[in-house]
């Protein structure tokens, strides 16, 4: 083994001034202590006393001698036999281990400089150039000592591993172990021996052999093993000489830490002991403070029951559900895990739910009550309404704060859903004011006897159009009356969910202020502890007073107290005003209400949010109460939809004159527009109703007067009728752009004598009676339309079918002939067709009026229905067409068959002449009277050219030709005798008849 002389750890030498570190040959002055091992610090877990005294050692600082080893962390066995460690570290005893002797990073000395790589630059640079040259001969000239014991160690290398080859490889394998059999037989040949079992000189000499050959073998490895561990014994000493210079340093170290300890505890004797003394009391001071305090508010949350049922005895549910969320709160809080409050929380949960159940069912008394009390009360909403509660506290409240307070319970215990309730009771209101108008109705008609006749639909089936007629109106007034009620409660729900929709934005805003250090939130002068006391521990009836108590005497509680109960308690200053006074005569008051919606007060934003709904589900709440508006709207619609189709089921609503369905529609419509403008929604219901009862209305008004056109046509003998006075007023007055019927005038008036014709726009028209009753009837129809605007394009389609009617039925009896049957007439003259194709131009005439009349009531998009009245005008010009048509054709018969027998002889005028011009005479009689000198001048030039056709067809015939003979002679005296007798008819004078048509010209 290695001298504790040849210490390996480096010392300044004395001399040296580049401070070059070497070694200190001389080591006899130097004294180590005896090595000692170190004890094993890692035993088993202990036990017993042993245990006990191991958990309870002594102090460090203060009992610093009775420190022991197995205070250590690691000893240094197990530190230099470190499993995780894959290669042994070289610098084990020379690094700083730390107090726990762990690896840890040793902070840096402050005292010392931080050595660079620039530090030594002077010094390389100056033994740069040595180094070279150093290096240069070393390559050179290798050293004779390096080559010998290069040398021997090769050979001693060689002759190792020559000697080591000798060993059997068996020995060398990692698995190698005698137990197996295998290599047991291997190792001790068992052959060699006598299988007899006696021992023979042969089997010993075996014996001696292998156990010379085995030794052999194990002094080649014991020589190879010392070997290496001569090749390695430099190392070993200097682990050695490395560890008795670490004992002594940690001996040196030991000693340090004692005297630093003892200075240490004489410190914390003379310094510290006092003044940890006054700290450890004040804690247990501030701790029976809290204690105190805590008792104080156990007391006050004790009394929280007590406090909630006499808020709920005086109906104020915000104020005792704001102090069941602050208990709830405080015992999460401050007294969670107390024992005797571990039922608390559920029983709080139940009165919760109770109160839940008291507010909906407060609000449905409030619902029925409102919607069901008398019509005929003053105000929208109710203005007292007694209550009782479970202690027989009764008290008159306002129902406006009463209704505030419930709808923003309802909100903060987010049941969103009440108003189904009041939409259930709105409609159960809209069914029984129906009933009672029919029931007020039928009590005062002694003709309908209620025992017999017990439905509601047949009693109104039974009664007269006026008094059913005054029952819908009655009807209209309950239900706008009604709307007005259910508006103005709505109106209040609205204002409650717009001002915690406001309150949410100001808590926002409050937050985003607090977070941003910008503004302090507003609340009481109170501080917290102040607030949660006085709250909880107000002994008046109501709880409004506590804080304006508390701020009287703020003194109360004592400063320090009062500065050490600030904690997590936020919620119980909540309810600063939820409580309200009990001289004022409501159970909640509107500054109760502000205090709970104020987001800002001691407890406002922590909790408050987690309660109030967010302003999306406020928003759902508001855009409810809108449609439940609407729906109120569409209820009354619906209710009154039932008393019409109640009515109609008999049809009696078709069988209502004009003047009677215009005033039944007028007062449908009044109650539309006024619901309009209250609901601000336009239900379509009762327009549809009102819309299909008109639609039945129009067709049996259509079907009355187009039978009853049909009747007067049929019996119409198409003569000319003398037009009444009442009817030239009548066209006077379309004349004058008044397309409506003209008032009755009252019996006893001049009666005026009746006239021949029609005087329209200067014209005369002879016309029969079914034509003065058309006009009366089309007028009819204009009026409907100017009293029923919603039943103008049904009614326009009718006055078209009912022209077409009159058009094709006329055309029927008189072109077709069909008066010969149906009224007797022996023939159709000319006279007839004359006057059927004057009231067919009469009725074209006021086909434009009636248009310009109907476009005024149709909008744009309505205006392609116009176009029948263009098809009807058609028809009717194509009607009158054929009829002058006829007239002609009548007359070109008999000049075909009369100047089919002309002879050109003597006497002169021809007895043909006189023949046409007789008929000519007629036909002039006939129509002189009817048609106007513009139509009678073209007819005749029509029947002129007839003539001169077939004039000049037989002229042709019988070979005379212009030539000035006899024959030319002759024809001339006859066609100068027609064209005389022609042009001395009335209007027929300055006719050009252009009779040399008839003379065929030469070519």
């Amino acid at each position: 083994m290695a001298s504790h002389s040849s210490s390996p750890v480096p010392h300044p030498s004395s001399g040296g001034s580049e401070g070059i570190f070497r070694k200190d040959r001389d080591s006899s002055s130097r004294h180590y202590r005896p090595v000692h091992s170190l004890p094993d610090v890692c035993p088993k877990e202990p036990t017993g006393e042993a245990a006990r005294g191991l958990c309870e050692g002594p102090s460090v600082v203060a009992n610093q001698q009775r420190w022991t080893v197995y205070n250590s962390k690691v000893n240094l066995p197990a530190a230099l036999n470190d499993p995780r460690l894959a290669k042994r570290e070289s610098d084990f005893f020379t690094k700083s281990w730390g107090l726990d002797f762990a690896e840890t990073e040793v902070m840096p000395s402050f005292y010392l400089p931080n050595i660079t790589k620039e530090h030594f630059g002077p010094y390389l640079q100056e033994t740069a150039q040595r180094e070279k040259i150093h290096e240069r001969c070393k390559n050179m000239c290798p050293n004779k000592d390096e080559l010998d014991a290069v040398s021997s160690i090769t050979n001693n290398h060689d002759k190792s591993r020559t000697e080591l080859e000798q060993v059997p490889k068996i020995f060398m394998k990692p698995d190698f172990a005698l137990d197996d059999p295998t290599t047991f037989n291997a190792v001790l040949p068992w052959s060699h021996f006598n299988s007899a079992g006696r021992k023979s000189s042969r089997d010993m000499a075996s014996s001696r052999l292998l156990q010379e050959k085995l030794s052999h073998y194990l002094d080649v490895v014991e020589v190879s093993i010392a070997r290496q561990i001569s090749l390695r014994s430099e190392a070993f000493f200097h682990a050695m000489s490395s560890q008795h210079e670490l004992q002594d340093r940690l001996t040196e170290t030991a000693r340090a830490v004692a005297v630093l300890r003892g200075r240490t505890a004489a410190i914390e004797r003379i310094m510290c002991e006092g003044p940890l003394r006054a700290l450890r009391q004040a804690l247990t001071r501030s701790n029976c403070v809290r204690l105190h305090n805590k008792l104080k508010l156990m007391a006050a949350v004790h009394q929280s029951q007590p406090t909630v049922q006499l808020l709920l005895s005086t109906s104020e549910f915000v104020g005792a559900l704001e102090l069941i969320a602050t208990t709830k709160e405080v015992l999460q809080q401050e007294l969670q895990g107390i024992h005797s409050f571990r039922h608390l929380g559920s029983q709080l949960c139940e009165m919760e739910k109770l109160i839940d159940k008291m507010m909906v069912e407060d609000f449905s008394m409030y619902s029925r009550s409102d919607l069901s009390r008398s019509l005929e009360e003053d105000g929208q909403v109710m203005e007292k309404w007694s209550l009782f509660s479970q202690m027989q506290y009764k008290r008159s409240v306002s129902i406006k704060d009463r209704l505030e307070s419930l709808v923003f319970g309802l909100l903060r215990q987010r049941k969103l859903d009440f108003l189904d309730i009041y939409s259930d009771e709105m409609i159960l209101a809209a069914k029984s004011i129906v009933t009672q108008s029919v029931v007020d109705s039928v009590s005062q008609i002694e003709e309908i006897d209620t025992d017999i006749v017990t439905k509601l639909a047949d009693q109104m089936r039974l009664m007269t159009f006026p008094q059913w007629f005054e029952l819908l109106k009655s009807v209209f007034e309950n239900f706008i009356l009604f709307l007005k009620r259910i508006k103005a409660t709505l109106s209040v729900v609205r204002n409650v969910v717009l001002e915690a929709l406001d309150s949410n934005q100001k808590s926002r805003l409050l937050e985003r202020a607090a977070a941003g250090g910008l503004a302090e939130a507003p609340g009481t002068p109170l501080n917290q502890g102040e607030a949660e006391l006085a709250y909880l521990t107000h002994e008046g009836l109501f709880i409004s007073d506590a804080l304006n108590d508390a701020q009287l005497h703020p003194g109360a509680s004592g400063g320090q107290e009062q500065s050490s109960t600030v904690g997590p308690r936020q919620a119980l200053s909540r309810l600063d005003g939820c409580g309200s006074d009990s001289a004022s005569g409501t159970t909640e008051s509107s500054s109760s209400r502000e205090h709970a919606f104020q987001p800002g007060g001691a407890a406002g934003i922590s909790s408050s949010e987690d309660m109030m709904p967010s302003d999306l589900e406020l928003g759902r709440v508001a855009n409810n109460i809108q449609e439940l508006l609407y729906t109120a709207s569409d209820v009354s619609h619906d209710r009154c939809v039932k008393v019409l189709m109640a009515r109609a089921k008999d049809g009696s609503l078709e069988r209502l004159s004009s003047a009677e369905f215009v005033f039944l529609s007028q007062a449908v419509e009044g109650f539309v527009r006024d619901t309009e403008e209250l609901c601000c929604r336009r239900s379509v219901s009762l327009r549809g109703a009102l819309q299909s009862q008109a639609n039945r209305f129009v067709h049996r008004f259509h079907e009355e007067r187009k039978t009853k056109l049909s009747l007067l046509l049929d019996n119409e003998r198409w003569k000319q009728a003398e037009v009444p006075a009442e009817f030239q007023d009548l066209v006077n007055s379309i004349a004058d752009g008044r397309i409506t019927l003209p008032e009755r005038k009252p019996q006893g008036t001049e009666e005026r004598k009746p006239s021949d014709y029609l005087h329209i726009d200067g014209q005369k028209y002879a016309v029969v009676g079914t034509v003065l009753l058309l006009i009366r009837i089309f007028l009819e129809y204009c009026q409907c339309v100017n009293d029923i605007p919603s039943i103008s394009t049904d009614m326009l389609t009718r006055l078209s079918d009912l022209l077409k009617h009159f058009n094709s039925r006329s055309c029927q009896l008189v072109l077709g002939a069909g008066a010969l049957q149906v009224v007797g007439l022996k023939t159709i003259t000319t006279k007839n067709l004359a006057l059927a194709s004057r009231c067919l131009q009469l009725v074209v005439h006021y086909i434009p009026v009636i248009r310009a009349h109907f476009e005024t009531k149709l909008t744009p998009k309505q205006y392609s229905v116009l176009r029948h009245f263009d098809h009807i005008t058609k028809d009717y010009n194509d009607h009158i067409a054929e009829i002058s048509a006829k007239l002609v054709s009548i007359m070109d018969s008999m000049f075909e068959k009369v100047l089919s027998k002309y002879e050109v002889k003597a006497p002169m005028p021809s007895a043909c002449f006189r023949n046409v011009c007789k008929q000519m005479a007629k036909m002039h009689e006939a129509l002189y009277e009817l048609l106007p000198e513009e139509q009678a001048q073209m007819l005749f030039l029509r029947i002129n050219a007839r003539l001169k056709i077939h004039l000049k067809r037989q002229l042709a015939r019988l070979g005379v030709h212009h030539d000035g003979g006899p024959q030319h002679g002759l024809v001339t005296v006859d066609v100068a005798f027609y064209t005389e007798n022609v042009q001395s008819l009335r209007t027929l004078e300055k006719l050009d008849l252009n009779m040399a048509e008839i003379w065929e010209q030469k070519r």
